[in-house]
């Protein structure tokens, strides 16, 4: 920030250029600003609005066409509520219908955003060095709503020759404490500053913030580096996409690094899978933890054991039983398991076999609908699972090894840990073809 002497406080100054005509496809920017006699000097911001860029860049389309325009500017749709939709664009800036913007443009047409509001940003910036000789940042700005706040302010879409974010990680505060996560979006704060110059309907695209030369030189980077990456989004979805997401990319995964669970994610995890529905107002649930490798190891030894056995008794070579026993490594290299149990407590008994069996189909569907949610919950977690049937085939074994009481039925195992490889894509699945309408 800037200081008119010795001891004075910090402070800068930000101001609209007035005189811009209307900008039309193929205008030069840079010659137009730099014709409106800006006054800029080495070290000042210009911030530039995007409805301009969009028009110098021919980025028009017909209002007719408005929701088609959307469509083609959509990665993905983050949030919908009625007609409005949330959504990424191809930019990678998360914002209602893309961006696609009615305001400040002829009736009877919509604006695009800039292609690559960075490239637009070192084009003025290059145009402005050229025209009058100066060194100057640009920043390029759009109008945002936020998570959480109402009110919209000017976010910075494309810059050139600012210092984006000013990273304070390994700093120091006013009281020595160490920073350890402080990141200032400095393109942002400079883009707000702008916008409260500029206004919304004044006629006034373009801003000059001066007094901060410190954001100012080559850097190298635009504003897309403000765009989080979605593996670090703690957020990316708005309630209904997230869990379609959760339910639909909630796989099996059969590897797993060597990165310790979370107990407290699990726990997390199990109290979401308790939410299923269940009959006569019952708990049918139980989930045994085994966090320990020695009680993982004396479980699945025993439970191989088992397993040999039958299949010595069903005749099969040794061979054809190694080759089999390896199905459950996944089991035995996962970090973390997991074994679902079903209990009867509180189920009914008719004392007709058809009804009875009914009865236990019911609190079934009931564990394995808390099974689901237990697996869709550790994807929420950021974790992978593997539900393996293997424990329901020596039900006895396992109640011994865990000294489970004689009422718990084990109902398969999930491995748990978090994944070595992404998961490949899932074939699409037409879902007419598991429908039957009456």
């Amino acid at each position: 920030m800037s200081a008119s002497g010795a001891g004075a406080s910090p402070s800068f100054r930000v101001w609209a250029v007035p005189g811009l005509p209307e900008v039309r496809q193929g205008d030069d920017l840079a010659k137009l600003i730099a014709a409106a006699e800006p006054g800029l000097a080495d070290g000042d911001v210009l911030l530039v609005t995007s409805k301009i860029v969009s028009k110098a860049e021919g980025r028009i389309v017909a209002a007719s066409d408005r929701e088609a325009a959307i469509d083609s500017e959509t990665v993905r749709v983050v949030a919908r509520r009625g007609t409005l939709r949330i959504v990424e664009n191809r930019q990678g800036l998360v914002m209602a219908a893309a961006g696609v913007d009615a305001s400040n443009t002829p009736s009877g047409t919509v604006l695009l955003l800039p292609e690559d509001a960075d490239a637009s940003a070192r084009a003025v910036r290059d145009g402005l060095r050229d025209a009058l000789g100066v060194d100057v940042g640009v920043v390029v700005t759009d109008t945002f709503g936020r998570p959480w706040r109402n009110g919209l302010t000017d976010v910075a879409i494309g810059a050139a020759g600012v210092r984006v974010l000013d990273d304070l990680r390994g700093g120091v505060d006013a009281y020595g404490n160490p920073l350890s996560a402080t990141v200032v979006a400095t393109a942002d704060e400079l883009a707000a500053a702008g916008d409260l110059v500029k206004g919304k309907a004044a006629g006034l695209p373009v801003a000059v913030v001066r007094g901060l030369p410190h954001v100012v030189g080559e850097t190298g980077e635009g504003a897309r580096v403000m765009v989080r990456d979605s593996r670090d989004d703690m957020f990316r979805l708005g309630t209904s996409e997230a869990v379609r997401e959760a339910v639909t990319q909630r796989r099996t995964v059969r590897e797993f690094t060597d990165e310790p669970v979370d107990p407290g994610a699990v726990r997390r995890a199990v109290a979401a899978a308790v939410t299923a529905p269940a009959p006569h107002h019952t708990t049918p649930w139980r989930f045994v933890l085994l966090e320990s490798e020695d009680s993982r190891v004396r479980l699945l030894d025993a439970m191989r054991d088992a397993w040999v056995r039958d299949l010595e008794r069903d005749g099969k070579s040794s061979e054809s039983i190694a080759k089999r026993v390896r199905r459950g490594d996944v089991l035995r290299k996962a970090p973390y398991l997991v074994v679902p149990c079903l209990v009867m407590d509180g189920s009914h008994t008719y004392g007709d076999a058809r009804r009875d069996a009914a009865e236990r189909e019911m609190f079934v569907v009931a564990a394995g609908a808390g099974v689901q949610n237990f697996l869709v919950a550790l994807a929420g977690e950021r974790l992978g699972s593997a539900w393996v049937s293997s424990t329901m085939f020596c039900r006895d074994v396992v109640r011994r090894v865990l000294e489970l009481p004689d009422s718990w039925d084990p109902m398969g195992a999930v491995a748990v840990g978090h994944g070595a490889v992404a998961p490949g894509a899932r074939a699409v699945r037409d879902a007419g073809d598991f429908v039957l309408l009456r």
